[in-house]
């Protein structure tokens, strides 16, 4: 049996083409109907009405309060759906790190969904600052480290200024994740070049996440998830930091803290996340959860980053998926048949 490091994605993976995706894959119905009621009780739309609307709405779907559960549950059910696998870690990217807690046992999975859902309803109800994307590797994913270092210097130099707050929201492979308010992004945006004729790109309906403008959700997050809803994880958890919550010794207050603060006020350094499970698993596959695609190529990325199985471009990626594939997204119905 092949050995897998599970890996949750974060917001904005919930998309047009994923609409209906609770309803094509979730296996169990009973615990999607909990989720529900969850939803019913706190006022909002449950998750098999989103899910199963005739039609995809960003405005809608995308908003923190109903992105957040639906990203949750497509999510844990794909973990759920496992087979023929053996995990042996789990990791997140982002909102991905609920979503993890919950797959490796550190919360029991209507707990999960109320970290993920409270965070998300938090965020989209204060809905400060925003985030941007842009790349410091080309397209062919040969690491630039000196591209990298004069972005992060650029970013430096603008948070500075009066009133500009930018900060590194997501290391998120060969992009940056920056976010801040609306004059440091815009900054940000004006001194650099446009590539690939996508980035800079801002991120509808993205608040400034992991930066310390979040401080207000994370108090307002603790004073309403208390330590109860959290206990020993029962696989290996890799945080925002590729720091490892062991099973049987994770010290659950700090785990909390983590959660609801440093991982909702600081960097979210998703590299190093999948660095640590390379090199300190070193598993067979790594599996990325629906729903969508859009993760994959960030930990490819990172995987070229780490050295893993000396691949040092995206031509060496390929040639390695082709011959013996290391990656598997369970958002792609080709890729999905292998793991369940």
């Amino acid at each position: 049996m092949k050995t897998a490091v599970v890996i949750c994605p974060g917001r904005g993976t919930y998309n047009a083409a994923e609409l209906g995706y609770l309803g094509r894959h979730f296996p169990d119905a009973a615990l999607l109907v909990r989720f529900d009621a969850l939803r019913t009780e706190a006022g909002q739309e449950t998750l098999t009405a989103l899910d199963g609307a005739a039609k995809f709405s960003l405005s809608q779907h995308s908003r923190g309060d109903n992105a957040s559960g639906l990203i949750f549950a497509a999510s844990l059910g794909d973990f759920l759906a496992l087979d023929g696998v053996e995990v042996v870690a789990v990791t997140g990217n982002s909102m991905g790190w609920y979503t993890a807690l919950a797959c490796a046992g550190a919360t029991t999975p209507e707990d999960g969904f109320r970290v993920a859902n409270t965070m998300g309803t938090l965020m989209q109800k204060a809905l400060i600052g925003g985030q941007l994307v842009y790349p410091w590797m080309a397209e062919d994913w040969v690491p630039d480290l000196a591209r990298k270092a004069d972005l992060l210097a650029l970013l430096s130099r603008i948070a500075t200024r009066p009133d500009h707050a930018l900060a590194l929201s997501i290391d998120l492979g060969g992009l940056l994740v920056l976010a801040g308010n609306e004059a440091g992004l815009s900054a940000f945006e004006a001194q650099v070049p446009p590539v690939q004729s996508r980035f800079p790109m801002r991120l509808g309906n993205h608040a400034a996440f992991h930066t310390v403008l979040q401080a207000p959700v994370a108090a307002q997050g603790r004073a309403r998830l208390p330590l109860a809803l959290f206990r020993q994880p029962m696989l290996p958890l890799i945080d925002g930091r590729g720091h490892v919550w062991w099973p049987g010794t994770a010290p659950i207050a700090e785990l909390r803290d983590y959660t609801l603060g440093w991982q909702v006020t600081q960097t979210y350094d998703f590299t190093a996340a999948i660095r640590t499970a390379a090199r300190e698993f070193a598993p067979d596959l790594f599996v990325v959860t629906g729903p969508g695609n859009t993760l994959g190529g960030a930990v490819a990325q990172a995987l070229i980053l780490a050295h893993w199985r000396c691949m040092a471009s995206k031509a060496d990626f390929q040639t390695q998926q082709s011959t013996a594939p290391v990656l598997v997204s369970m958002g792609l119905p080709d890729q999905r048949g292998c793991v369940t």
